[in-house]
């Protein structure tokens, strides 16, 4: 809902309840500004988070062309999430001085920058810079652009929380395809050009629909970063419980998705890579749907048992032989967990009040993404361990029980915040 002070300035009160039904229709001239608004950062999302996959699909082309072996390109592609963790938590600090969409501007300006870079470097090293420089657009983005993109309709935070990570969920199916039909008739370089043109004009729709559309400000209450997560721990620390702990076995998992399937199940290594690509396209509906079904239901009890769905689905992968087996389970696991992300940021941005809200998301969302960062090292050790796949995805799950276990007895005392929708 927006009011007008007397002053003129347009601010945002969050309504308690949702009616039913509510559509994205606009009904006012300032919501139809906003939806061109939230058009636009649909396409910044797409942008920003193809800009963080480019590298993984890339790597046998930049090897080629710089004469560099496995562990210098993987190299390269880890700097790109490594930029995307660096800078959540001082872009926290930077939303209490600056408004959210100033620094979603900034992103898109960065992310084209970046390409541009690397599109004209000489050498592999520079490839890094420029891969850390467009993770680091991705980054910020995400801490600005969700909780404004639950401030633009606050009475269908779910909806529009899917609808945007649907957008980017896409940016993870398109890219293999599309950089593999850019390959057939041009260089890698081709790639990063098309990012950053096409990056300056997300950005140039995003800066004319802001222009005309009313846009939450940065209040005083917002200038507290150390309080607002001192006032706000309890859904902080459940947000980064749910999503650190099942975010590091994700992350663990698709990472050596292809290997585990080839090593383990005998499948060939076409075959495994084409179902990686189903693995993530089932993410797709898993944000459009569960966006909507996060408004109408208790978010913690929704995220619960999403978290139990993804422990039963990876338990059942190290259990199935079958191909046939391999892809119903992969298919469940990817909408499952998918379903997750726009789930718990629902929860996150729906229950924190307004003052709190971009200081702790940046807290939840910097730890959270330290805690994954590791994940594909620790799964790579244990294996040149001599640790089995199916022996470290199981001990991965009994761990997820433990905190399920643990979440559901803090839910039962009514120690989690929750909310009826």
């Amino acid at each position: 809902m927006v009011a007008t002070d007397r002053d003129g300035t347009a601010t945002f009160e969050r309504p308690s309840a949702v009616a039913g039904g509510v559509s994205l229709r606009a009904t006012t001239d300032g919501e139809a500004a906003r939806l061109r608004v939230f058009g636009s950062l649909c396409l910044l999302v797409f942008l920003v988070n193809f800009g963080r996959i480019v590298f993984a699909p890339l790597l046998d082309p930049l090897m080629t062309t710089f004469g560099v072996g496995e562990a210098t390109v993987g190299l390269v592609a880890t700097l790109a999430w490594l930029g995307s963790a660096a800078p959540r938590l001082p872009t926290g600090y930077l939303l209490m001085y600056v408004d959210r969409h100033r620094v979603v501007l900034l992103t898109g300006l960065l992310l084209a920058a970046a390409s541009a870079f690397t599109a004209t470097v000489d050498s592999i090293l520079l490839v890094g810079v420029g891969a850390f420089a467009m993770g680091s657009a991705s980054g910020a983005y995400f801490i600005a652009a969700n909780p404004l993109v639950s401030e633009l309709f606050p009475d269908r935070v779910g909806r529009v929380i899917g609808i945007h990570g649907t957008a980017s969920q896409l940016a993870a199916v398109v890219a293999p395809l599309s950089i593999g039909l850019v390959l057939a008739v041009s260089s890698w370089r081709t790639v990063f050009w098309a990012v950053s043109v096409v990056s300056l004009v997300g950005t140039l729709a995003l800066f004319l629909a802001a222009r005309r559309a009313p846009l939450p400000s940065v209040q005083a209450g917002e200038r507290h970063l150390l309080e607002s997560v001192r006032n706000q721990w309890p859904i902080v620390l459940t947000g980064v419980a749910i999503i650190g702990a099942t975010g590091f076995v994700w992350n663990g998992l698709f990472n050596f998705y292809v290997s585990y399937l080839t090593a383990t199940k005998g499948i060939p290594l076409g075959t495994a890579q084409t179902l990686l690509t189903v693995v993530f396209a089932a993410g797709v509906p898993a944000f459009w749907f569960t966006g909507r079904l996060a408004d109408r239901v208790r978010h913690v009890s929704l995220m619960l048992a999403i978290l139990t769905g993804f422990i039963v689905t990876l338990l059942a992968l190290t259990v199935v032989q079958s191909f046939a087996g391999v892809v119903v389970v992969s298919i469940v696991m990817g909408y499952v967990i998918h379903s997750l992300f726009p789930a718990l940021d629902t929860y996150l941005l729906d229950t924190l009040p307004d003052s709190d809200r971009s200081s702790a998301y940046a807290a939840y969302s910097a730890t959270m993404m330290l805690i994954q960062a590791g994940a594909s090292v620790v799964v790579g050790w244990l294996v040149q361990t001599g640790y089995a796949y199916d022996t470290v995805f199981r001990t991965f799950a009994v761990g997820l029980v433990a905190v399920l276990l643990v979440l559901f007895a803090l839910r039962n005392a009514d120690r989690l915040p929750d909310a009826a929708r």
